[in-house]
């Protein structure tokens, strides 16, 4: 079995300001790791290192869109130059949105795509072939959610993004396996976590119309469900990062700590293997 070393290795996580991402690089720094924190939100990502017990010479971050592919090689470049490699990759920034399927606009396809699936596609693009030349072993976690595996009313841009996570990770460990590399991967799958993706839009760039028209009608209810649903989670951000990090240690692919999801997962594969309509989720 693969053995993997945390102490004194190097850990790049972004969406780290807040929530998960924060979570993350809290325990990283537990396990004596080197950090390379990333968000959108400069001055929260500060306040959240101000939160971290680390050598501040073993932290370092950087404001990016994860949505540019320029920003996450930015990222990538600044992460090998500062600490030499990569060791644990922890693709994290998420944003949410909810809308009727009709309702969404070109615009807000392209924001939640852009950050939710194409920063997983830049961070592979611009971290693994440097990461494959490395002699250690390394790890990269892709968030996904249990929208990866489900399909929720009210959520068609994220559920796209997330089944697309779920299936581009599923890919890359195959083609990893292939070579018979030194680098694992695991794909989150939480359910509610209570956390800001609810308010995801305060970090709307403007080039995805941050002043869109807030919802009416059906899409008004679909959002407000979002928002009750994200206070009640039952477990916390940090449960999602003890989870990720056993996860990690033991090379598990699959990571979803809300096991009681698994009842509607198996309807769901029901459903396709036995041509059925979909049933619908509680």
């Amino acid at each position: 079995m693969r053995e993997f070393k945390f102490e004194n290795r190097t850990a790049v996580i972004t969406g780290a300001a807040s929530g998960i991402g924060l979570e993350l690089a809290k325990r990283a720094a537990h396990e004596n790791m080197n950090l390379v924190l990333a968000d959108i939100e400069e001055s929260k990502l500060q306040d959240a290192i101000a939160q971290i017990e680390i050598n501040p010479n073993r932290v370092t971050s950087i404001k990016i869109d994860v949505s540019l592919e320029e920003d996450i090689k930015k990222l990538a470049d600044l992460a090998f130059k500062q600490f030499g490699g990569v060791h644990l990759l922890c693709n994290n920034a998420g944003v949410g949105m909810n809308r009727t399927t009709w309702d969404h606009s070109h615009a807000d396809w392209q924001w939640v795509l852009g950050v939710n699936l194409f920063s997983v596609t830049h961070a592979i693009r611009h971290f693994v072939p440097r990461m494959l030349n490395q002699a250690e072993s390394s790890h990269i976690v892709n968030t996904a959610s249990v929208a990866g595996l489900l399909s929720t009313s009210g959520m068609s841009a994220y559920n796209a993004s997330k089944h697309g996570v779920v299936t581009i990770s599923e890919t890359l460990y195959h083609e990893l396996q292939s070579l018979n590399s030194l680098i694992g991967i695991s794909v989150l799958c939480p359910a509610w976590v209570t956390t800001g993706i609810h308010t995801s839009h305060r970090n709307r760039p403007d080039r995805f119309g941050i002043h869109a028209s807030p919802p009416e009608g059906l899409s008004s209810s679909y959002e407000d469900r979002m928002g009750k649903a994200v206070h009640s989670g039952r477990l916390s951000a940090k449960d999602m990062a003890l989870a990720v990090f056993e996860a990690v240690k033991e090379n598990q692919f699959y990571v979803i700590p809300h096991r009681k999801i698994n009842h509607a997962i198996e309807l769901r594969m029901k459903d396709v293997l036995e041509l059925r309509n979909p049933t619908p989720l509680e």
